[in-house]
C-alpha cells in the first residue's frame, strides 16, 4: 500500500447502503449493492483520491459474513483499481478478522482498516500479538490502524506505535481524530506510520507535521467530498486566507452536530445514526435505513444532524457556483 498510496488527498469513508427493511430485526441480504457501486464511482470522478469501506459508518459490525463479502467485492469492483480501497477488517477475533482479510486479500483491496476487538480490551502485549497475526494472515495487504480510543478501550501509547514500526512492517498508516503528541509519534515510528486525520482537524495536523504528505480521511465525503477537498486544496497553496476560509466553512457545516461531537461518550451511541442521517439529508448518496441495534436516534439529535447534512449541500452548491457550472455528482433523485 505504501507504493500505491503515499496517502495525500481525500479518502472517503463510505457507509454501506442498506436496502429498504434492513431496520427490522429479522433482515437479510439487506446490501444495496447498486448504490454502493455508484456512490464509489462517484466519489472517485469527484476527486476522492481512496476509498475506506467497512469502517464504523459503515456498519462493519452490524452485516452477516455473506453481507460483509458482498460488500468488500462490490466496492473493489467498483473502484477498479482507479484508487486505493482500503477495507474493514474488524471483528470479535483473531479467526474472524483472518477469515475476513482472506476475503479482502482475494477480491483484490489494497489495504485493510483494523480496530481491535470490542468485546474485552486489549492489553499492549495483546494489541501487538494481535496486529502481527493480521499482518501474517494477510501479507500482502498494508494496515491502517483504526486508532480509536474510546471505541476499542486502549490508549494506543507511543509504545505500541514504535513496536508496529520496528516489527509490523505492513502498518503504514492509522486512522485518528486527534493527535497532540503528534511530533512525537513521527519520531517514534521513524515516519514508518502515516497518521491520517480527518477533514476537521487535517490543518491542525499539518501544522504539527508539515513534512509529511497532505490528506485526510472523511466520513462527510459520503454527503459531497468538495468541501473537504477545498480544505486540502487550499493547504496545498500555502495560504493562510484559504486555509482559514476552508476550514472555517467546514467548522460551519458541522457546527450543528458540535454538541454531540464534543461528548465522546454519548456520541458512542449515536456515531452511526447521526453520521446515515446528516448523509441522508446532504443528497449526495442514498445510505438506507439504520441496521440494528444501532438504529434509534432522538429526535433533537437528528434534527441537528440534518441540519448538519443540509449545510454541507449549501457548501457543495457554493464551489459549483464558485466555478460557474452546475451542482455535479450525486444521487439521480438528490
Amino acid at each position: 500500500m505504501r507504493e500505491q498510496d503515499p496517502f495525500d488527498g481525500l479518502h472517503a469513508i463510505i457507509p454501506t447502503p442498506a436496502r429498504s427493511g434492513a431496520d427490522r430485526w429479522d433482515a437479510t441480504d439487506t446490501v444495496d449493492t447498486e448504490e454502493t457501486a455508484r456512490l464509489v464511482d462517484t466519489l472517485i470522478r469527484d476527486g476522492a483520491s481512496g476509498i475506506i469501506a467497512l469502517g464504523t459508518t459503515g456498519e462493519c459490525a452490524t452485516l452477516t459474513p455473506e453481507e460483509f463479502d458482498t460488500v468488500v467485492g462490490c466496492v473493489v469492483d467498483a473502484a477498479a483499481g482507479r484508487v486505493p480501497t482500503i477495507i474493514g477488517a474488524t471483528a470479535l477475533g483473531t479467526h474472524e478478522v483472518a477469515r475476513r482479510l482472506r476475503i479482502i486479500t482475494d477480491r483484490g483491496a489494497t489495504g485493510t482498516l483494523l480496530g481491535l476487538p470490542m468485546w474485552q480490551p486489549l492489553t499492549t502485549g495483546m494489541a501487538l500479538r494481535y496486529v502481527a497475526d493480521a499482518a501474517a494472515a494477510a501479507p500482502g495487504l498494508g494496515i491502517m490502524v483504526y486508532a480509536n480510543a474510546r471505541a476499542f478501550r486502549y490508549g494506543f501509547p507511543l509504545e505500541f506505535w514504535a513496536s508496529l514500526a520496528r516489527d509490523v512492517p505492513s502498518v503504514v498508516a492509522a486512522k485518528m481524530s486527534r493527535a497532540p503528541d503528534l511530533p512525537e509519534l513521527v519520531k517514534a515510528t521513524e515516519g514508518r506510520i502515516r497518521f491520517l486525520p480527518n477533514e476537521m482537524k487535517v490543518h491542525e495536523f499539518h501544522a504539527m507535521a508539515p513534512q509529511t504528505p497532505i490528506g485526510c480521511w472523511a466520513t462527510a465525503a459520503a454527503m459531497g467530498p468538495e468541501p473537504a477537498l477545498a480544505v486540502l486544496d487550499a493547504l496545498r497553496s500555502g495560504e493562510q486566507q484559504a486555509i482559514d476560509a476552508a476550514t472555517a466553512d467546514i467548522a460551519w457545516a458541522c457546527q450543528p452536530i458540535e454538541y454531540l461531537l464534543a461528548d465522546q461518550e454519548y456520541f458512542a451511541s449515536h456515531n452511526i445514526q447521526v453520521e446515515k442521517v446528516r448523509i441522508e439529508e446532504a443528497g449526495y448518496c442514498r445510505p438506507g435505513p439504520i441496521r440494528p441495534p444501532y438504529n434509534s436516534i432522538a429526535d433533537d439529535d437528528a434534527a441537528a444532524a440534518r441540519e448538519c447534512g443540509r449545510r454541507w449541500r449549501e457548501l457543495r452548491e457554493r464551489h459549483a457556483a464558485a466555478r460557474g457550472t452546475a451542482l455535479v455528482g450525486g444521487r439521480s433523485d438528490a
